[in-house]
């Protein structure tokens, strides 16, 4: 009886069978990008892409041939002149620039500079100027400074009155001004700079290019005189305090050979000789004073002793060797010989003595001379240092009076690192607006951003369109496409069908019917049921519009009320007055036909709700209602019921227990996609698998709007004939 696929594990794990979260994995595991496919959105909306590009075409030409300014661009050409000679070669001073990048790059940055700029300002009186001074031009009424000016006022309230601006300020502001309509530029590998003006008069633009050209040559001369002022003025300054270093300097060597003996080197050299030879003369004496102080002691110790041979000996003397032998031969005593070996030996401490003498006046001597040494050598070293400091003075005296003397000459003689290679001409056309150019930019961008709001739609869009979109997204068949009846009330509605039965509304029921009819060729089903994730969707309308189409078919219809918490059915037809309805009969108050109403306007039997203080949803799974169920199949060839929405209640997933189709209506382009995933898992949740989906209340304009006007199908010419007529 029950012909709803019930959902297992292994139908669950089948493609064609998604439960809900198989539904969501389908929604957003497409990560993948399908160029076919963003071809297609672009295509849907070819004609929005084509009005934002003809907006931006007009707004762009709007701006180039009216609002736009003409302004007039024209440039001068400065070359470097990095090899340049110099008259005297005073590098520190006046040297020419070297050619490398860098110093390419400091002149480009000259050019650039606001001393520069200001001195132009100057020269062209450009403060009176009212393109570059803005308190000089005339009121536009309206801009969109002043916009921002007043939305801010109405936020922040009114601004205090700026006081006017001093004349220093005026022309920093000027001046910034004119730097922005100036472009200093290099001609790429070469020592050329571009010198462009851009302003709204073409003579203008000529005379700033111009002047300031000549302006930056003149700089670099007035650089160069400068810094050879400067230069002189301190060269001078710093002679004058050398040549008061210089002849302090002299005057101290002067002094100093004055309180000093006459040194010179040789003298030293001579004293240092002398020194010499009393130290040889003193070492000589001392060495022979100890010989005689050794023979005096050798010969009293010998005297001493008495042995006349010994003394004798030691003495050495032929007198007293001959002396001896006398004595020794009797001849004469020995008296006389001891009293001739006493006064030799007092002659030879004579000798003694005498040498001596001349050791201390050796030693007193060589003393003399070395401190004489000493005290020549240290006034020798001071005046050595002091000539040289002397010298040195000379030396940095004689250098910074010659550099004085070349800085004098350049004076007035300075020339240029740079010259004028091409004066500026009278531009003839104006650089900008570039009209073409602008419109095309602003047609490519219109195209862009068409193409993005597009784009930017498609991707925020979380609803269904079509009815691939739904199929795809929800993997259950989608068994009818119902665009929206114009009726406005309810209650026209199944009027609009009678009607109107070549409607596209109406052939769409017919197309569902039969979709639904065909969905079980061996055992078409009976009981029907109709349910939607949230309120709204037009399940109800489904349900009147299905059963009446039904009817047409010569069929046994009933029509159950099965949202028995809203009671929305007599907001369609007029039949108010019953007293018995489902709960009736599910209590077992009345009869089934007893409570079925006969509804003209639907051309059905209909079984209303009826409002109750018990559990609906306990209601739908009592053994009455499964009861009443199996009584309606054998009374009627086709049921349809219509149960309340599956997110909000669970009357639904009960009732779908005891119906052979369910049908899950979807709202066109407004039910969001969560919003149907949670739905059908829901169902899934109670082993229930829609037989298919319905995308309900279709607008065929909006669908054209969106660039699908192709694709509701066979319906559409229908829908076409409709609203032309």
């Amino acid at each position: 009886m029950n012909n709803i696929e019930p959902i297992n594990q292994n139908t669950a794990a089948h493609p064609n069978h998604p439960t809900g979260p198989q539904v969501e994995t389908v929604i957003a595991d497409d990560d993948e990008i399908d160029l076919g496919q963003l071809f297609r959105t672009l295509w849907r909306g070819k004609w929005w892409i084509a009005a934002c590009m003809a907006v931006a075409v007009l707004i762009g030409g709007y701006y180039a041939y009216i609002v736009a300014v003409p302004v007039y661009s024209t440039t001068a050409f400065v070359t470097l002149e990095n090899r340049q000679e110099q008259v005297v070669d005073f590098e520190s001073v006046v040297s020419g620039l070297a050619g490398d990048q860098t110093s390419i790059n400091t002149e480009v940055e000259v050019l650039k500079s606001r001393e520069l700029a200001k001195k132009l300002v100057v020269k062209l009186d450009l403060v009176n100027d009212p393109e570059f001074n803005g308190r000089l031009r005339e009121d536009p009424g309206f801009s969109v400074g002043q916009a921002k000016s007043f939305v801010k006022g109405l936020i922040t309230g009114p601004e205090p009155e700026a006081p006017a601006p001093t004349e220093e300020q005026l022309l920093e502001n000027v001046t910034t001004t004119v730097t922005r309509a100036i472009n200093i530029s290099n001609v790429r590998n070469t020592y050329v700079f571009k010198i462009t003006a851009t302003t709204e008069d073409p003579l203008k633009s000529r005379l700033m290019a111009n002047t300031l050209a000549d302006l930056y040559v003149l700089n670099q001369l007035d650089v160069k005189f400068e810094a050879t002022q400067r230069a002189t003025e301190w060269l001078s300054e710093r002679v004058a305090d050398l040549q008061v270093d210089l002849e302090a300097a002299e005057a101290e060597v002067k002094a100093f050979n004055a309180q000093t003996e006459l040194i010179s080197p040789e003298a030293l050299e001579g004293l240092n000789r002398q020194a010499k030879d009393t130290r040889e003369r003193l070492k000589l004496t001392t060495e022979r004073a100890q010989a005689a102080a050794s023979r005096i002691e050798a010969l009293q110790a010998a005297g001493a002793s008495g042995n006349r041979q010994e003394m004798a000996r030691i003495l050495n003397n032929p007198t007293l060797n001959q002396s001896l032998k006398r004595v020794e031969s009797g001849t004469m005593p020995g008296e006389l010989f001891d009293t001739q070996f006493d006064q030799l030996v007092r002659g030879e401490t004579v000798g003694l003595t005498r040498l001596e003498g001349q050791i201390s006046g050796l030693t007193q001597s060589l003393d003399n001379i070395e401190d004489q040494i000493e005290r020549q050598s240290k006034d020798l070293v001071t005046l050595q240092q002091l000539t040289r400091e002397a010298e040195a003075a000379r030396s940095i005296y004689e250098y910074f009076l010659g550099r004085l003397k070349e800085t004098s000459v350049q004076q007035g003689i300075q020339q240029a690192d740079s010259r004028v290679l091409s004066k500026a001409v009278l531009p003839t056309f104006p650089s900008a607006p570039r009209k073409s150019r602008i419109v095309a930019l602003a047609g490519i961008l219109g195209l862009m951003l068409g193409a993005g709001l597009i784009l930017l739609r498609e991707f925020l869009n979380n609803t269904f369109r079509t009815s691939q979109q739904l199929e795809t997204g929800t993997g259950v068949t989608v068994m009818g496409q119902i665009p929206r009846l114009p009726a406005r009330k309810r209650r026209n509605v199944i009027k609009y069908l009678r009607e109107k039965p070549a409607s596209a509304a109406a052939e769409a029921i017919r197309n569902l019917r039969t979709s639904i009819m065909l969905s079980n060729v061996d055992k078409p089903p009976q009981v029907i049921m109709l349910t939607s994730s949230i309120p709204g969707e037009g399940k109800t309308t489904i349900s009147l519009a299905l059963a009446q189409s039904f009817s047409g078919l010569d069929k046994r219809v009933l029509l159950i009320e099965g949202d028995l918490r809203r009671l929305v059915f007599s907001e369609y037809f007029s039949e108010k007055d019953y007293e018995t309805g489902m709960i009736s009969v599910l209590a077992g108050q009345t009869r089934l036909q007893d409570a079925v109403r006969q509804i003209p306007e639907v051309g059905t039997d209909v079984l209303l709700g009826e409002k109750t203080e018990a559990n609906v949803a306990d209601l739908f799974s009592s053994d009455r209602f499964a009861q009443l169920m199996k009584a309606v199949r054998s009374a009627y060839d086709i049921i349809i019921i219509d149960t309340p929405p599956v997110l909000v209640v669970p009357d639904a997933r009960t009732i779908a227990q005891h119906v052979d189709a369910l049908l899950f209506a979807v709202h066109w382009d407004s039910t969001e996609q969560t919003q149907v995933s949670e739905g059908l898992r829901m169902l899934a949740s109670v082993n229930i698998r829609p037989s298919g989906v319905v995308l309900s209340q279709i607008d065929m304009k909006g669908m054209k709007r969106y660039g699908y006007g192709g694709q509701y199908g066979a319906y559409s010419r229908y829908g076409r004939k409709y609203y032309t007529n």
